[in-house]
């Protein structure tokens, strides 16, 4: 099933839900990655520096592990395209106006946003303005 392209129909679709779980990104060794799996990372990246492990902070604090900003997830219910051009701007453009922060995941059927916690709900606002715009 192909994503969608069309930046207006992604904007007036895009149902963003914001999810109870408090997240941090930690970072360790690459080569303690199969170690760390247990913890059930809901994203990981392979930097040069190390590992990028994106888990909850029960998670991260179960395991030792220190970390930076608790986030939550916001995610994107449509199934953007990974060519489509402009949403994560939008997204962006949308939560810069309200002063918050955004760190943004694409996957292959969503895109899922990071705000700091304090600002979740806000960030959920200012999102669900963009479907009505």
């Amino acid at each position: 099933m192909a994503g969608e392209t069309d930046l207006a129909k992604l904007l007036a679709t895009m149902s963003p839900v914001l999810f109870p779980q408090t997240y941090v990104y930690c970072t360790v060794a690459y080569r303690d990655a199969a170690r760390y799996q247990a913890l059930e990372p809901l994203a990981t990246y392979r930097e040069d520096e190390g590992l990028t492990l994106v888990v909850t902070r029960a998670a991260a604090d179960g395991a030792g592990l220190g970390y930076g900003p608790l986030l939550r997830r916001i995610t994107l219910n449509v199934h953007s395209a990974l060519e489509a051009v402009g949403l994560t701007a939008a997204v962006s453009a949308a939560l810069t106006r309200e002063g918050i922060s955004a760190n943004v995941i694409a996957a292959y059927y969503h895109d899922h946003i990071f705000v700091p916690e304090a600002d979740a709900e806000r960030a959920l606002d200012a999102l669900r303005a963009l479907t009505v715009a």
